[in-house]
Protein backbone atom coordinates (compact mmCIF):
# COMPACT_ATOMS: atom_id res chain seq x y z
CA UNK A 1 0.00 0.00 0.00
CA UNK A 2 2.81 2.51 0.87
CA UNK A 3 4.40 1.34 -2.94
CA UNK A 4 1.12 2.39 -4.23
CA UNK A 5 0.81 6.13 -2.41
CA UNK A 6 4.57 6.84 -3.01
CA UNK A 7 3.70 6.45 -7.06
CA UNK A 8 0.19 8.38 -6.98
CA UNK A 9 2.11 11.08 -5.15
CA UNK A 10 5.08 10.84 -8.03
CA UNK A 11 7.42 10.06 -4.83
CA UNK A 12 10.12 8.50 -8.01
CA UNK A 13 10.68 11.87 -8.66
CA UNK A 14 12.86 14.58 -7.11
CA UNK A 15 11.80 17.61 -5.32
CA UNK A 16 13.22 20.98 -6.65
CA UNK A 17 11.57 24.08 -5.28
CA UNK A 18 14.01 25.94 -7.29
CA UNK A 19 12.75 24.63 -10.34
CA UNK A 20 9.49 25.08 -9.18
CA UNK A 21 10.12 28.40 -8.82
CA UNK A 22 11.80 29.03 -12.08
CA UNK A 23 8.82 27.82 -13.81
CA UNK A 24 6.23 30.14 -11.65
CA UNK A 25 8.27 32.95 -12.32
CA UNK A 26 8.68 32.51 -16.45
CA UNK A 27 4.83 31.53 -16.86
CA UNK A 28 3.84 34.67 -14.58
CA UNK A 29 6.38 36.72 -16.03
CA UNK A 30 6.54 35.84 -19.68
CA UNK A 31 2.66 35.45 -19.93
CA UNK A 32 1.62 38.62 -18.63
CA UNK A 33 4.40 40.46 -20.99
CA UNK A 34 3.32 38.07 -24.12
CA UNK A 35 -0.71 38.12 -23.45
CA UNK A 36 -1.14 41.51 -21.48
CA UNK A 37 1.66 44.45 -21.16
CA UNK A 38 2.66 44.15 -24.88
CA UNK A 39 -0.28 44.66 -26.33
CA UNK A 40 -1.10 47.72 -24.33
CA UNK A 41 2.06 49.26 -25.00
CA UNK A 42 1.63 48.69 -28.59
CA UNK A 43 -1.66 50.50 -28.58
CA UNK A 44 -1.39 52.76 -26.06
CA UNK A 45 -2.83 55.44 -28.29
CA UNK A 46 -6.14 53.54 -28.05
CA UNK A 47 -5.90 52.50 -24.78
CA UNK A 48 -4.56 55.68 -22.95
CA UNK A 49 -7.98 57.44 -23.97
CA UNK A 50 -10.31 54.78 -22.61
CA UNK A 51 -7.99 53.77 -19.54
CA UNK A 52 -9.81 54.27 -15.68
CA UNK A 53 -7.60 56.07 -12.93
CA UNK A 54 -8.85 53.77 -10.28
CA UNK A 55 -6.33 55.22 -7.71
CA UNK A 56 -7.30 58.70 -8.17
CA UNK A 57 -3.75 59.31 -9.36
CA UNK A 58 -5.60 62.88 -11.52
CA UNK A 59 -4.32 61.22 -14.79
CA UNK A 60 -6.15 58.15 -16.97
CA UNK A 61 -2.21 58.71 -18.64
CA UNK A 62 -0.28 57.98 -15.53
CA UNK A 63 -2.25 55.41 -14.21
CA UNK A 64 -2.14 53.76 -17.55
CA UNK A 65 2.48 53.85 -17.57
CA UNK A 66 2.03 52.77 -14.55
CA UNK A 67 0.37 50.30 -14.94
CA UNK A 68 2.31 49.15 -18.47
CA UNK A 69 5.51 49.64 -16.84
CA UNK A 70 4.29 46.68 -13.67
CA UNK A 71 3.02 44.62 -16.94
CA UNK A 72 6.42 44.88 -18.86
CA UNK A 73 9.29 45.77 -17.17
CA UNK A 74 8.91 44.13 -13.80
CA UNK A 75 7.37 41.03 -15.23
CA UNK A 76 10.34 40.55 -17.74
CA UNK A 77 12.33 41.40 -13.71
CA UNK A 78 10.14 38.68 -12.81
CA UNK A 79 10.91 35.88 -15.51
CA UNK A 80 14.77 36.47 -15.25
CA UNK A 81 15.27 36.69 -11.62
CA UNK A 82 16.49 40.54 -11.37
CA UNK A 83 15.13 42.58 -8.38
CA UNK A 84 12.13 40.10 -8.33
CA UNK A 85 10.58 40.61 -5.24
CA UNK A 86 10.49 44.62 -5.81
CA UNK A 87 8.98 43.42 -9.26
CA UNK A 88 6.82 40.53 -7.94
CA UNK A 89 5.08 43.52 -5.10
CA UNK A 90 4.33 45.87 -8.06
CA UNK A 91 2.61 43.73 -10.06
CA UNK A 92 1.20 42.16 -7.31
CA UNK A 93 -0.21 45.98 -6.22
CA UNK A 94 -0.99 46.70 -10.02
CA UNK A 95 -3.03 42.72 -10.16
CA UNK A 96 -4.84 44.18 -6.47
CA UNK A 97 -6.03 47.32 -7.62
CA UNK A 98 -7.21 45.62 -11.14
CA UNK A 99 -9.00 42.87 -8.80
CA UNK A 100 -10.03 44.83 -6.32
CA UNK A 101 -11.16 48.14 -7.42
CA UNK A 102 -11.54 48.34 -11.11
CA UNK A 103 -13.40 44.41 -11.45
CA UNK A 104 -15.06 44.96 -8.21
CA UNK A 105 -14.00 41.47 -6.06
CA UNK A 106 -15.66 39.45 -9.51
CA UNK A 107 -14.82 36.28 -10.28
CA UNK A 108 -17.82 35.07 -12.77
CA UNK A 109 -19.58 37.46 -15.27
CA UNK A 110 -18.60 39.43 -18.51
CA UNK A 111 -14.95 41.50 -17.42
CA UNK A 112 -14.67 39.73 -14.25
CA UNK A 113 -11.10 39.97 -12.58
CA UNK A 114 -10.28 35.99 -12.46
CA UNK A 115 -6.71 36.76 -14.30
CA UNK A 116 -6.02 39.47 -12.02
CA UNK A 117 -6.72 37.56 -9.35
CA UNK A 118 -4.18 34.42 -10.37
CA UNK A 119 -1.83 36.60 -11.46
CA UNK A 120 -1.96 38.76 -8.02
CA UNK A 121 -1.28 35.19 -6.48
CA UNK A 122 1.22 34.09 -8.54
CA UNK A 123 3.13 37.76 -7.55
CA UNK A 124 2.15 37.60 -4.26
CA UNK A 125 3.85 33.85 -3.96
CA UNK A 126 7.19 35.07 -6.26
CA UNK A 127 6.84 37.77 -3.24
CA UNK A 128 7.24 35.70 -0.33
CA UNK A 129 9.74 32.66 -1.61
CA UNK A 130 11.86 35.12 -3.67
CA UNK A 131 13.78 34.44 -6.94
CA UNK A 132 15.21 30.71 -6.55
CA UNK A 133 18.61 29.60 -7.26
CA UNK A 134 17.81 29.98 -11.42
CA UNK A 135 17.21 33.40 -11.42
CA UNK A 136 20.19 36.22 -11.82
CA UNK A 137 20.10 37.00 -8.15
CA UNK A 138 20.40 32.95 -7.70
CA UNK A 139 23.55 33.37 -9.96
CA UNK A 140 25.02 36.63 -8.34
CA UNK A 141 24.86 34.83 -4.48
CA UNK A 142 26.44 31.75 -5.75
CA UNK A 143 29.46 33.58 -7.55
CA UNK A 144 29.80 35.74 -4.27
CA UNK A 145 29.69 32.52 -1.85
CA UNK A 146 31.93 30.85 -4.54
CA UNK A 147 34.79 34.10 -3.78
Amino acid sequence: MKAFLNFLNLGFLPTSPDLGILLLRLGTGLGMVYLHGWNKWEKRQAFVKTWPDPLNLGSQEVSFYLLVFAEVACALMIAVGFLTRFAAFVLAFGMGVAFFIVHKCQFFGEKNGELAALYGLACLTIFLTGPGKFSIEGAAVRQNNGK
